[in-house]
């Protein structure tokens, strides 16, 4: 599967962002592949931003995914799932989900991004590439080397994820990676969407 090269994360942190109006922001700037990630919510909170993300992102013609979430990602009719490594089993969220929607999978290493893909995954995500605050029990930072060495290994896409910021996507890019993954860089900026649109610039 072919990956637009930003991977947008739809996650407040701690700005108090609405994340339907971030969704919006991003969308603006040239988004076409968002994850909606709001681990504090509750399942209805998560729902009802869901819901009225799922509209806007089809209409710009983006890809949705729902972090963790196969159930609200199917409800809401979203293009899919990413798992971490204590969500479910690939193969258990494409039962939920149904035929033809995304399923990726977190990884840290080498051996877990091997699993995930022989487990059916669509793409595996990497890292942290960088040293990271959006995650409050984040790894070490594995570096561009892991983006390398896991290149060598899969043949599914890569989303490479963790601290990285406009001025060093093109490196994971260059590393190997298909898309870069954002958070921090997005959500805490004064403009979402004018940093949405200098990175696409920037890597395509």
């Amino acid at each position: 599967m072919h990956l637009p090269a930003l991977y947008a994360i739809i996650d407040p942190l701690d700005t108090g962002r609405d994340p339907v109006a971030l969704a919006i922001a991003l969308l603006e700037g040239g988004a076409r592949l968002l994850q909606l990630r709001l681990k504090d919510a509750t399942s209805r909170e998560l729902l009802a931003a869901a819901e009225r993300i799922a509209p806007l992102a089809r209409s710009a013609g983006a890809v949705l995914l729902v972090n963790d979430r196969a159930d609200i990602a199917r409800a809401v009719n979203a293009d899919g799932v990413h798992l971490g490594q204590d969500d479910l089993p690939v193969a258990a969220a494409r039962r939920v989900l149904g035929s033809g929607r995304i399923v990726g999978v977190s990884t840290h290493d080498v051996d877990e991004a091997r699993a995930a893909e022989a487990a059916g995954a669509d793409y595996v995500g990497v890292g942290p590439v960088y040293a990271t605050t959006s995650k409050a029990t984040a790894l070490t930072p594995r570096g561009l080397e892991l983006i390398r060495t896991v290149r060598a290994t899969v043949r599914c896409p890569i989303v490479a994820i963790g601290g990285i910021t406009p001025d060093t996507a093109t490196d994971v890019r260059t590393a190997g990676a298909d898309a870069v993954a954002m958070i921090g860089a997005l959500v805490r900026s004064r403009d979402p969407t004018q940093v949405v649109r200098g990175v696409l610039a920037r890597i395509g």
